[in-house]
């Protein structure tokens, strides 16, 4: 009994003097928006040393509909719009912070309200996840059946999404 009661202890010292991770430290950030540019990407001001410097955030888990691509794009990117409604958002971070073009990747809210879900749940953008950023992916994915059951946005029956975004840009590009 003794040596279980030492050993509790040690796994207890153990744990205790682990390091916090660093995705739980600054995992959130108020930011405001300078403008829409698409369906999942917005840029901000207030990121990092310089707060006048415009960052562009790149919506995790989505990938909404280019804006060539007619008429989803430019309804994305609209609604996208009204849903930031103002200037100010809070940006949410996962494992990776950057993409390979160097933009930030974020889930957003606003009010409570996790934009990047709001966007697939109304049928404007498709669920889409990214490894190693799966926070939010069982909420997306709920939000993307949804939608389609709904027959929303782009899953209208009457006027569907013939291609994905991916598929439209390779073969547009």
């Amino acid at each position: 009994m003794k040596k279980i009661v030492i050993l509790f202890c040690l796994l207890l010292l153990v744990t205790a003097c682990q390091p916090r991770s660093k995705s739980s430290e600054n995992a959130q950030v108020q930011v405001k928006v300078a403008q829409v540019v698409s369906g999942q990407t917005i840029e901000v001001f207030g990121m990092g040393d310089q707060p006048n410097l415009i960052s562009q955030v790149r919506l995790l888990g989505i990938d909404a509909p280019d804006l060539q691509q007619r008429p989803w794009g430019n309804a994305a990117k609209e609604h996208l719009q009204a849903l930031i409604q103002g200037d100010s958002v809070t940006l949410e971070f996962d494992v990776e912070r950057q993409d390979k073009f160097g933009r930030t990747l974020a889930y957003v809210w606003k009010d409570k309200v996790l934009l990047n879900e709001q966007l697939v749940k109304e049928g404007q953008a498709l669920f889409v996840g990214r490894s190693p950023n799966h926070k939010h992916d069982q909420r997306l994915e709920r939000a993307q059946q949804w939608a389609r059951i709904m027959g929303l946005g782009i899953w209208n029956p009457e006027k569907p999404m013939r291609f994905t975004p991916a598929e439209f840009r390779r073969q547009n590009r």
